[in-house]
């Protein structure tokens, strides 16, 4: 149960940042709040009526126009509200084709998106809301109130309107689009691996268990993979006194049934709150999944390189990209394959993600669909040697080594003679950087 409420709690925070189902409607239930709220709080006190008297502008105006006015700047708004989302779905549906399913999520993640939505819903409910305060009887001052509310928010949605409709043009446009895909997996990979290599010291190995003998717990139901709370795994496997290995990474579907997790003795265990420490769902997040970030500009830069669209540039946008991210994946200290507690006595193990699977998302594609594009070969291999030059771990310098000699042999026999030279020399660049074995 603690477990279950755990996991809400984070999606919660989570869904903070995206979705319009938590900012544009606590902006708009605010609004409509302050709609039933202020006016009756001036017609129960005369707060205003007292301190302006007559100087205050809409006073003399009767409850009656109030209300017109009122119900005219709602009516407006919806209006607006109607063309908001219809611009919204214009643009979504362009991106969807143009670019990838994939994006769609990071459109109604924007908060420009969502202020504009909840501003716009929030006029309308606070006009709802003031509106039955305005009638025969009611002090002047409260329908003042009400009215100039109304007026101050009708000229915030003008303002918003022009807003949205310039933020839309430049969404729709692939740089921000891939820009913002860039940043949010940033912040990933900020959160996966926070710490900077300093140097290459020796690793202590600890042994590992054997999961030969022990149960395996199965997946309830089927889903990705978007979250491993692994302290929660960590502090369970100690009361327990066990080991766990998880048997599927971040981001890979896992079938209801399928081995999720093992352990490392026959131990009678809660085996419902092993599992509930690894989230599923229907469909891949940022939570924790550098590789959904990669796929996104992937398929951007294979739709843009398909015969039917044949934008090369788009392409060299989204391979200037993933050379940004691998950049700062091979400058940290790669994610811990296992936790330990006590210290040498592994707890958890996991299947982590190597540089290598991240070069191979990042790259075989576009390399096999980009080969005989002369553009788009010469910046993969450019890409490799920039992701190279910041990098001191032998291992990342191998994988792009091995990376960069991949490609020059699957895109050198579809590129004419002459620009075999210049793809040779670059992966000359990236090998030179590869320490010799002695």
């Amino acid at each position: 149960m603690l477990a279950a409420l755990q996991g809400a709690v984070r999606h919660a925070v989570y869904g903070l940042r995206g979705g319009f189902l938590v900012r544009p409607i606590a902006i708009a239930f605010a609004l409509g709040a302050c709609g039933v709220v202020l006016p009756r709080l001036e017609q129960a006190s005369g707060v205003l009526e007292d301190a302006a008297g007559d100087g205050l502008p809409f006073v003399l105006l009767d409850p009656t126009t109030t209300q017109g006015a009122i119900g005219m700047i709602s009516g407006a708004v919806m209006t607006v509200v109607a063309i908001v989302l219809s611009v919204l779905l214009v643009a979504l549906t362009i991106a969807s084709m143009q670019f990838s399913p994939r994006i769609l999520t990071g459109f109604v993640e924007d908060r420009v998106n969502q202020h504009a939505i909840g501003i716009f819903l929030g006029t309308f409910l606070y006009c709802l809301g003031a509106y039955p305060t305005c009638h025969a009887g009611a002090r002047p001052s409260a329908c003042a109130v009400a009215l100039l509310g109304a007026v101050l928010l009708a000229t915030a949605c003008t303002v918003t309107l022009v807003i949205f409709i310039h933020h839309i043009a430049r969404s729709i446009n692939v740089n921000f689009i891939t820009e913002r895909i860039a940043l949010e997996t940033e912040r990933v990979i900020d959160d996966v691996t926070p710490r900077p290599i300093v140097c290459q010291t020796a690793t202590t190995e600890h042994p590992m268990p054997s999961f030969a003998e022990g149960p395996v717990l199965t997946a309830r139901r089927s889903g990705y993979i978007r979250f491993i709370d692994a302290e929660r795994l960590r502090a369970l496997a100690l009361r327990d006194r066990v080991a766990v290995r998880v048997e599927r990474r971040v981001g890979e579907f896992v079938p209801a049934g399928v081995p999720l997790l093992c352990l490392s003795r026959p131990r009678k265990v809660d085996a419902d709150a092993f599992l509930d420490a690894v989230d599923l769902g229907p469909v891949r997040t940022m939570e924790q999944d550098v590789d959904f970030g990669l796929l996104q500009l992937v398929d951007i830069a294979l739709k843009a390189i398909s015969p039917a669209v044949n934008d090369p540039s788009t392409a060299i946008n989204c391979i200037d990209q993933l050379s940004r991210l691998l950049s700062v994946v091979a400058a940290r200290e790669p994610r811990p394959s296992a936790l330990f507690e006590p210290p040498g006595v592994a707890r958890v193990v996991f299947r982590p993600t190597s540089f290598d699977h991240l070069l191979e998302v990042a790259f075989a594609q576009i390399v096999h669909y980009g080969r005989s594009d002369f553009a788009v070969s010469l910046r993969v291999m450019r890409a490799l040697g920039d992701i190279a030059a910041v990098t001191r771990d032998p291992r990342h310098l191998h994988a792009l080594s091995t990376r960069a000699e991949a490609t020059a042999a699957e895109c050198l026999p579809h590129l004419p003679v002459a620009a075999h030279a210049k793809v040779t020399e670059r992966l000359r660049r990236v090998t030179d950087r590869t320490p010799q074995p002695v």
